[in-house]
């Protein structure tokens, strides 16, 4: 049977233009994790000319039962926002967006089929879904008189791909790594994998720092929280740095951005929580809430206010560290591009230009928004400024202008007074 999408062909593309092909074969990743697969392989071959001559994603999920065609092909409005699903943006599941996440293909290939096994009245059934570029709009779709599989699960084939061989080893295996690293992490103890080619996805090399089995405890209730913290290398894309909870079962209930997310630094990182206190928590409110629950568990239980407390010191200790040897790395990147030359007529006074750089780098400690999204011209402003104030007798007024600007710890101030005023 054919149908027809609520959409032009014209109008799926134009909905789908900020889409790269590295975005789009995610998207399918995400359907079968959607789908409820807990793995994920991709397959491809390439021919002598570089050009993959055979791609296909299978995932071990539930499959598309036919009765949902039209809930799973058919986008309604021809806005991008309107596109959207209604996500709960608080758990993981549900990634992808209804419909469009299956029309993504044209951005790397000319056809897609879907040959997916479901279950139906406690029977398997099985199907064909086949899409091409020229007709986005139009899906065509076929019952099978026996089952592909002896399980339910989807495999999606391509033709006419337009990928070269290089391009998925060098750029979208990578992007896949980045996009899924978190998400791998979060379920490991329920052993979700994306395979390549037969080789599990490996993003151990995304991992800047890594520590588990970090644990707290509400003494009063003996009431016992395990704790695992991740530092990656390379931003999450749209996930960003997240905390977990999870219950006892490994399964996630809620999600949230920690209170360190986007600090305009590279802290790029990931806390995941399990206990068995979760189960049955209230995770709408705040901790400072007095009105009485319907739960006993909320986030103004005072389990939850130390576990805050405990995470908020871990992720603070954890970025002070972090920032600490990134300071190093981020004004000897200044000296390459000439911004750190002091532009005067006089020879260059070593022991200034050490004062100068041991106050950028504690000033960037406190806070990096100041160093963030400068070009040249103003990263030398910004300096020369700070350079001025240190050469003269208004050090004091450095110190009090960053404090004017930045809320400063005393452990802080004390530390930059030091070397404002020796």
């Amino acid at each position: 049977m054919a149908n027809n999408v609520n959409i032009t062909s014209s109008g799926i593309q134009k909905v789908l233009r900020n889409y790269n092909e590295k975005q789009a074969l995610a998207e399918y990743i995400w359907n079968g994790f959607d789908a409820n697969a807990d793995t994920l392989e991709i397959n491809y071959t390439a021919n002598e000319l570089g050009f993959m001559d055979r791609l296909e994603i299978y995932d071990n999920g539930y499959g598309i039962n036919f009765k949902n065609l039209k809930i799973k092909f058919d986008p309604f409005y021809e806005s991008e926002k309107a596109l959207q699903l209604a996500v709960n943006r608080n758990r993981s599941v549900m990634h992808g967006k209804n419909g469009v996440g299956r029309l993504t293909f044209f951005k790397f290939a000319n056809d897609a089929e879907w040959q997916t096994t479901f279950l139906h009245n406690d029977a398997l059934k099985s199907g064909r879904i086949r899409i091409g570029v020229s007709a986005l709009n139009n899906y065509r779709a076929s019952l099978l008189d026996m089952p592909l599989s002896d399980k339910p699960g989807t495999r999606v084939l391509f033709s006419n791909i337009k990928i070269l061989e290089e391009n998925m080893e060098q750029e979208i295996i990578p992007f896949l790594k980045a996009e899924f690293c978190w998400f791998l992490e979060l379920n490991k103890k329920r052993n979700y994998t994306i395979i390549i080619n037969g080789v599990p996805l490996d993003y151990t090399d995304n991992i800047q720092y890594y520590e588990e089995d970090i644990q707290i405890e509400d003494e009063r209730t003996k009431t016992v929280f395990k704790l695992k913290f991740v530092q990656w290398k390379e931003s999450l894309h749209k996930e960003l740095s997240k905390v977990y909870y999870i219950n006892e079962k490994g399964e996630e209930l809620f999600k949230e951005y920690t209170t360190l997310n986007k600090k305009a630094d590279e802290y790029f990182h990931s806390v995941y929580i399990e206990s068995e206190f979760f189960t049955d928590f209230d995770f709408s409110g705040s901790e400072f809430d007095t009105q009485v629950k319907l739960y006993n568990r909320s986030r103004s239980s005072p389990e939850y206010k130390l576990l805050s407390k405990k995470v908020n010191e871990l992720l603070r200790a954890k970025r002070k560290f972090f920032l600490k040897e990134y300071s190093g790395k981020l004004f000897q990147r200044y000296e390459n591009e000439g911004v750190l030359s002091l532009n005067d007529k006089q020879p260059v006074d070593l022991q200034r230009k050490k004062v100068l750089l041991n106050i950028l780098k504690a000033v960037y400690e406190i806070q990096p928004k100041l160093f963030s999204n400068l070009s040249i011209d103003q990263k030398k402003t910004f300096i020369a400024l700070i350079d001025a104030l240190l050469v003269s007798d208004q050090r004091i007024s450095l110190l009090n202008l960053l404090e004017s600007i930045v809320d400063l710890e005393e452990e802080e101030r004390i530390e930059l007074k030091a070397l404002l005023l020796p």
